[in-house]
Order: structure tokens, then C-alpha cells, then sequence
């Protein structure tokens, strides 16, 4: 078979590298890919939200099954158009995607379906905000893009200030542009941050080892959100009792809301979870595999990937087994320094060479140069690379991606140095 795989970043090389490992496909194109992607696939450079042109590559090289992996183009509507020219793909269509293309289409689903989650209100208007936000008077306050803004548009603002300037420079400034035309404000959850995502065919779904995700760039979750700087899985806190909590009031009723509406969602579905002393409420979807928690999930898959694709695109996921690795997973995620406002790339990055099995390393921001007239490997975005480790407990596998990040070397590289290390204190629990 040959598989065309929409996107260029770690969780793209995840997915390529996963599906290496099947035997039944011979070759793996990947558009645009990237600097360590292209060392396993053959990458074109089309642009992941082109459509025709992605639709125009997949009968070029005869696509047998095209994987859609980044947000902007599932929401935009990729995978009905691949449909429509006949080809399998793997991703929701345009119609399930907007679960994570619009806050205020999720939260209003989550309303009409019961499914637990913060109290919110929409607006356009940013008076109305403004005079909603002083009214309620509660904070840390949540205020959200409706659209999508690369994992940046939330703002947590701590007192009325905050939040007005917040507001501001979403519905009047367009910091945000389209993604921040509409805006969501929620109220703040407390409690322990959980992520777990799922395989779904509309009929059936199997949650993975649930993740923590790091999203803030510096030590301590100081500074501000990023896209993701580290991952650990599975979390020793999320219990088979939570777990049990989540399928019946959460996992069930999407999956089902979602085909009910005649909206079914066929892909991976990711729930960003908050464990509260009252029980768990549902933070945000996604419509994809997160990234970095594909990083830190899929070495640990141990059934064949490409039959969990298969199964979902012809609706028969009840008929595999879906397996795991009973291991621990650990991602650091190496980024440019300044990431994530102004950063310099074009740095060269040695001691990427690796011969242990048990450690993974995924370029996100890379391509390949020319430095000193030899080709070489250089930094090429804000999240440049993200390195797992795999061990038989979450400590090792912490410790083991830290040496080897201490092997990797570029200009101006940053990354946390405390991944995991909540969960790896005695006493780090959910409150309930």
C-alpha cells in the first residue's frame, strides 16, 4: 500500500514512523514533512491546507489510504474532498471536525448531550463581554477563541484587567483574526489536568493510555501556553474508577451525540479533561492526535496501525484488539529560544544520531541545509524536536529522555527541565 500523510511536524513523524512498522505498506509519502521525516518518507512540498493540491498529489501517486493529521485542514474540510475523488483517508470529515473548529459548537454539544464540563457564555460584542466578565466578578477567568489559534488563543486572566484586555484583543484588536471573532468565557476549573485520547469509528471507541501534557513554556508552568512542551503516559492518578467515570458520561455519550446529529466522527477523538472534586469535566476536543501526546503514545501502539486505520474507515473497530505497551512513556519537546513569541531558526542541531531502541526522536521544527558545504539538519520553527523515551516506570523513562537530550545540541535551544515531575511526587492525586 501506499500512504500519503497530511503534515509536517513531531506528530506527523510519530505517524509516518508508526506506520513503518506495517508490513503491508511499501511506501509513505508525507507533504509537506520535514527535516527528519524525509529520512522515512518521501516528502512533496505542498502545503497541508492546499486541498487541491493535496487532493491533485493523491492521484498522482495513487494514494491507497491518505491520513490527515493536522487541525486546520480537517476543519477546512480535507477529508471530504480526498472522499469525494475516492480515496480512504483517515481524519473526521468537515462536519465532525468542527467539535475542535468551533468552542462555542462544542460547548453547546456538550449542553445538549449532558456531558460535564465548565459553565460558559458566547460573544461577538465586546462590551457585552466586558459587562458579562465584571458581573461575574470570579477569578482566574477562561477566555477562549472560538476558532482555532494553533494552541495559543486561551487566556486564563487572574483579575478584571487581564480579562478585559484579554477580550480586547480578541474581538476588537484581532489578535487572533477569524479564530477570535467570536470568543468563549468559561469558568476557571481546578483540579488535575488529564488528556486521553481515543480511536472511534462512530460506533465503537477505545481510549488510549491516558497523557499529561505540559503546555506552558517554562519550569513550574510559568509563562505562556504553548502548543505542548512535554507529555508523560499513562498518568498514575487517572484510576480504572475514573476511567469507568469518563467512558459512561463523557466518551460514550460524544461518540454517540456526534452520530446522532449525523455528524459521526471516524478518527482519533482527544479529550482534555479536568479530574475536579466534583468529577470530571470535559476542557476542550480535539480532532486529531495532540501533539506532543502522539509523540509519547504511539511507541508505545503494539497493534498494527494501519489495521486500527482500516478498521475505523470501514467501521469495524469492535472486531481488533487495540493493544499497548504496559510501559511508561516520556516526550521533552526542544524548542527555539524565544519560542513561543520571536525566535531565530536556520542552527545547525548535532547528536541526533541514536542506536537505543527505547528512545524515539521526532523532529518538528527541522529541515535539511547545507552547512560548510555538507548537508546537515537545522532548526526551522518554534517546537524543533520531541524526544521520547520508553521505559518499564515513568522515572526511568523521565531520566532517559533528559540524557539524551543532554546529547543534542543547536543555538538558543530551550526546553523544561520538570516534565513530569508533579506526577512522579507522593501525594500528586486528584482532590475527589
Amino acid at each position: 500500500m501506499k500512504i500519503l500523510v497530511i503534515g509536517s511536524g513531531g506528530r506527523e513523524h510519530a505517524i509516518v514512523s508508526t506506520l513503518r512498522k506495517s508490513p503491508d505498506i511499501t511506501e509513505i509519502y508525507a507533504a509537506p514533512g520535514n527535516g527528519g521525516i524525509q529520512s522515512e518518507a518521501i516528502c512533496r512540498d505542498v502545503k497541508a491546507t492546499d486541498i487541491p493540491s493535496i487532493v491533485a498529489l493523491a492521484k498522482e501517486i495513487s494514494a491507497d489510504l491518505v491520513f490527515v493529521a493536522p487541525d486546520d485542514p480537517l476543519v477546512l474540510g480535507m477529508v471530504d474532498k480526498l472522499e469525494e475523488a475516492g480515496f480512504k483517508t483517515f481524519g473526521p470529515r468537515k462536519n465532525a471536525a468542527i467539535l475542535e473548529g468551533s468552542k462555542k459548537f462544542s460547548k453547546d454539544f456538550m449542553k445538549r448531550h449532558a456531558i460535564p464540563t465548565a459553565d460558559f457564555e458566547a460573544f461577538k460584542d465586546a462590551q457585552k463581554a466586558i459587562q458579562y466578565i465584571k458581573s461575574r466578578n470570579s477569578y482566574p477567568a477562561v477566555i477562549k477563541c472560538d476558532g482555532l489559534a494553533l494552541g495559543k488563543g486561551v487566556i486564563i486572566a487572574q483579575n478584571e484587567d487581564e480579562a478585559i484586555s484579554a477580550i480586547e484583543d480578541m474581538l476588537l484588536g484581532g489578535k487572533f483574526g477569524d479564530s477570535g471573532k467570536q470568543i468563549v468565557i468559561e469558568e476557571f476549573l481546578k483540579g488535575t489536568e488529564v488528556t486521553v485520547l481515543a480511536f472511534t469509528d462512530g460506533k465503537t471507541i477505545v481510549p488510549m493510555p491516558p497523557s499529561t501534557d505540559h503546555k506552558r513554556a517554562f519550569d513550574g508552568d510559568k509563562g505562556l501556553n504553548t502548543g505542548g512542551m512535554g507529555v508523560i503516559a499513562p498518568v498514575p492518578y487517572y484510576t480504572p474508577a475514573i476511567a469507568d467515570e469518563c467512558m459512561e458520561k463523557i466518551f460514550l455519550p460524544t461518540m454517540n451525540g456526534m452520530t446522532q446529529e449525523e455528524r459521526p466522527f471516524k478518527g482519533c477523538l482527544y479529550f482534555g479533561l479536568m479530574l475536579t472534586d466534583s468529577g470530571v469535566r470535559v476542557i476542550e476536543y480535539n480532532c486529531r492526535f495532540g501533539d506532543p501526546e502522539a509523540q509519547c503514545l504511539l511507541p508505545l501502539l503494539k497493534t498494527d496501525f494501519l489495521k486500527i486505520i482500516q478498521a475505523i474507515h470501514e467501521e469495524r473497530l469492535s472486531d481488533i484488539k487495540v493493544e499497548f505497551d504496559n510501559k511508561s512513556s516520556a516526550c521533552v519537546v526542544m524548542a527555539s529560544g524565544g519560542y513561543p513569541e520571536k525566535y531565530q531558526t536556520g542552527f545547525q542541531i548535532t547528536g541526533l544520531d541514536n542506536s537505543n531502541d527505547n528512545i524515539c526522536i521526532y523532529h518538528a521544527g527541522t529541515k535539511l541545509s547545507t552547512v560548510n558545504a555538507a548537508p546537515a539538519i537545522v532548526t526551522s520553527g518554534g517546537r524543533v524536536l520531541a524526544v521520547t523515551a520508553i521505559a518499564d516506570d515513568l522515572k526511568s523513562a523521565v531520566d532517559n529522555a533528559y540524557k539524551k537530550i543532554n546529547d543534542i545540541k543547536f543555538e538558543g535551544a530551550h526546553y523544561r527541565t520538570d516534565i513530569g515531575n508533579k506526577a512522579l511526587k507522593n501525594g500528586f492525586l486528584p482532590q475527589k
